[in-house]
């Protein structure tokens, strides 16, 4: 068997990528997918915790004429949404699944606790973490970061629409150059778009690596685990 590089992984992945490139609401062959290259990474007995993302129902940003705080709110729901729908196309697979999320809502889901955490990745199952931190004007990246510090992950597998970290943006600019790997101090210095700045400094203060990757082959989050640059690596000096 492959040797994964790293052990616990926090995985993030976008709510946009659930929606099969609709933009919009869930598609199950999509999301059964992406649990099937989890489970096939499970396999290899890493342990694995996931943040997912809530814009393919919500984005706050847009929300014109409601205060942020709801807006932000509004945008956790749709990220526990996102978890039950993963965490149920897991199950299908038979993987044991836990969701915490960062508001009680006990009916669905275990509140937040960081050692219950740690304890089911010890016990082999999936974590994932929905409804942000908790608290508005934090997105679901600093939720990512903050996790992935607390449950003291190897690196974040940072699955997005673009296969890695460009200069500029490549659906604008056809000659935007890729970078293959980065420091954190550099995406903060050229503003570069991996994830906001206050996740990238806690990725930075923890000394946690960022591997971003494009999710349109599932099977690119058994790669970044092994320790493949998929797109672009953000890691310490």
């Amino acid at each position: 068997m492959i040797e994964p590089k790293y052990k616990r992984v926090l995985l993030k992945v976008s709510g946009e990528a659930l929606s099969g490139g609709t933009g919009f609401g869930i598609n199950n062959d999509t999301v059964g997918q992406i649990a099937k290259s989890i489970k096939k990474l499970k396999a290899m007995d890493v342990e694995i915790a996931i943040v997912v993302g809530g814009g393919n129902f919500w984005r706050g940003r847009t929300s014109e004429g409601m205060d942020r705080s709801t807006a932000d709110h509004i945008g956790m729901l749709a990220t526990v949404m996102n978890s039950l729908a993963l965490q149920s196309a897991l199950e299908d697979e038979g993987v044991s699944t836990r969701v915490q999320t960062a508001i009680e809502m006990r009916e669905m889901a275990e509140p937040y606790i960081k050692r219950k955490a740690v304890r089911h990745l010890q016990k082999g199952r999936v974590v994932i973490f929905g409804a942000g931190t908790g608290n508005p004007f934090f997105s679901t990246d600093t939720a990512a970061a903050l996790r992935a510090a607390e449950i003291d992950a190897d690196v974040i597998l940072l699955a997005k629409k673009v296969d890695g970290v460009y200069d500029s943006d490549p659906a604008i600019n056809k000659d935007a150059k890729k970078f293959d790997r980065l420091t954190h101090m550099e995406v903060l210095k050229r503003n570069l778009k991996v994830m906001d700045s206050t996740a990238t400094s806690l990725c930075m203060d923890n000394k946690i690596s960022i591997s971003v990757f494009s999710l349109e082959n599932p099977d690119n989050i058994i790669d970044a685990a092994l320790g493949k640059n998929m797109g672009t690596i953000v890691e310490e000096d």
